[in-house]
């Protein structure tokens, strides 16, 4: 849970980011190049004056560390070129949503408005309690919470106020876009399965590989003969999500799984049961319970989500115009040092 730190400028513009409108594969986390060796420019601190107000560099690194965090990457693999490249994209979303947080202070919200938003928040952890434990342990309180809530609702209401009668979106914007992008409404094959794995570690001796196989297919025998899948998901699979999904790892492409696993998951029939398929990660047994055939989604189906998205992106292109032209007349001063230029391939 993020409850402070800079707001960035993708969260300021109502998370209006591209997003795949008919969904994309899960996301893989970025792998980090090894760090080359090379020398760290001096990084100053305050990184930049907006408005007379200091973005310490103590911030940054803090946002920093939750972009990485996001992506599974491990702070230290960050090469220090990269680093800096980083560090300005950053602070440039911090310098617009430092601008909009400045044009926003006088925008009312009530002390109801905020507590209905932490309560909404304190909901998600199921207790008061929970919360607070929480919150100290990532050296919070609750009144800097509700002020953070105060400031991104004062924000969110200016940002409303400047694109008001511009985001709107028509159903020949709807159909125009349809008609343009015909591979954004093709839906991959798919297929529903569960599975129960017995896991094989990497470095495995063959004795002890045969010996899993022996075991995965004991369970195998076990399901072809009547016993019910998910019990003995719930009981014997070495999949941790298996306790609480009884082993159900419902609908995916072929992309999203190891290839053999795809491979023997996608040639099977509705309520098929396979032999173990081994994969770096074990033996599988593997339960196919549904399939969908690969289609085109209609433009009927597709336009509610479709509205949102042009109206999401409409509102990001019209925000994206006005905080540039703040920038050009506002009193902005960034120390850090220029990023390097990369390098012709």
């Amino acid at each position: 849970m993020k409850t402070s730190g800079p707001l960035t400028l993708a969260f300021a513009l109502s998370f209006a980011a591209a997003i795949p409108v008919m969904g994309a594969d899960k996301p893989k986390p970025a792998a980090a190049a090894p760090a080359a060796p090379s020398k760290a420019a001096a990084i100053p601190d305050p990184v930049a004056v907006v408005e007379g107000h200091e973005i310490k560099k103590a911030e940054l690194d803090s946002v920093l560390e939750n972009v990485l965090k996001a992506q599974g990457i491990p702070a230290s693999q960050l090469p220090e070129d990269q680093r800096l490249q980083v560090y300005h994209m950053l602070l440039d979303d911090m310098i617009a949503e430092r601008l909009i947080a400045n044009r926003a202070v006088t925008e009312k919200v009530s002390d109801e408005e905020v507590t209905a938003q932490y309560d909404k928040l304190k909901a998600k952890f199921g207790s008061e309690e929970e919360l607070k434990s929480q919150l100290e342990k990532a050296g919070e309180t609750e009144t800097k919470v509700k002020t953070g809530i105060r400031e991104r609702l004062q924000q969110q209401r200016w940002m409303d106020a400047q694109v008001k009668g511009k985001a709107d979106v028509t159903d020949a914007d709807a159909e125009d876009f349809y008609k343009k992008n015909p591979d954004k409404f093709k839906s991959p094959e798919q297929v529903r399965a569960s599975h129960i794995l017995i896991a094989v570690p990497q470095d495995a001796k063959p004795e002890v590989v045969a010996e899993k196989q022996k075991a995965a297919q004991a369970i195998a025998d076990r399901v072809k003969k009547g016993e019910a899948f998910g019990k003995l998901a719930k009981e014997l699979s070495e999949d941790p999500s298996a306790k609480q999904n009884s082993g159900d790892l419902d609908f995916f492409t072929k992309e999203q799984m190891v290839p053999e696993f795809s491979t023997a998951a996608f040639g099977m029939k509705k309520g098929e049961i396979s032999d173990p398929v081994r994969s770096s990660f074990g033996f599988h047994i593997i339960k196919v319970t549904d399939r969908k055939e690969a289609e085109t989604v209609t433009l009927e189906k597709v336009k509610p989500e479709l509205m949102d998205y042009l109206k999401k992106q409409k509102r990001t292109a019209e925000l994206e115009k006005i905080v540039l032209a703040i920038k050009e007349k506002a009193d902005i001063k960034v120390n850090l040092p220029d990023a390097p230029k990369a390098s012709a391939q």
